[in-house]
């Protein structure tokens, strides 16, 4: 866990310093930064419109009793993405667009669920009866 904590907080920021650097010197640093000002507003905007978007199906889904389970997956994934966005950044603005387009979306989701069944089956040895985990 701990590399990975690592890898978030000291790699990326420093990966997107980077980009923000040699974007700044290709475009200027008022482009950059009106770039990463831009991106921010459209994906907020684009992020309320997907939520907006899954909210009222989450809606719908309950009212007709079904449990609404990928569309509290898609609202969880679109919060990132929002998160994402309006981190100035641009590795971060990609992974976050990608995140909002639906097709990707849903790509992501089969990546999540997979891990999460892995990690469940793991749980499932470990408290039927197989070595304790710690």
């Amino acid at each position: 866990m701990f590399p990975r904590l690592l890898l978030l907080f000291t790699v990326v920021p420093l990966v997107e310093l980077y980009l923000l650097i040699e974007v700044g010197s290709m475009i200027g640093g008022l482009n950059t930064i009106l770039l990463v000002l831009g991106t921010g507003v459209l994906g907020a905007f684009l992020a309320k419109l997907e939520g907006l978007r899954t909210l009222g199906q989450i809606q719908r889904n309950l009212s007709q009793g079904i449990v609404p389970a990928e569309e509290m997956m898609d609202g969880v994934i679109i919060l990132v993405a929002g998160l994402l966005l309006i981190t100035p950044g641009i590795l971060t603005d990609v992974f976050g667009f990608l995140m909002l387009i639906p097709t990707t979306r849903n790509a992501f989701k089969r990546w999540l669920r997979r891990r999460f069944d892995r990690a469940t089956a793991r749980v499932r040895i470990y408290t039927q009866g197989g070595p304790r985990p710690f």
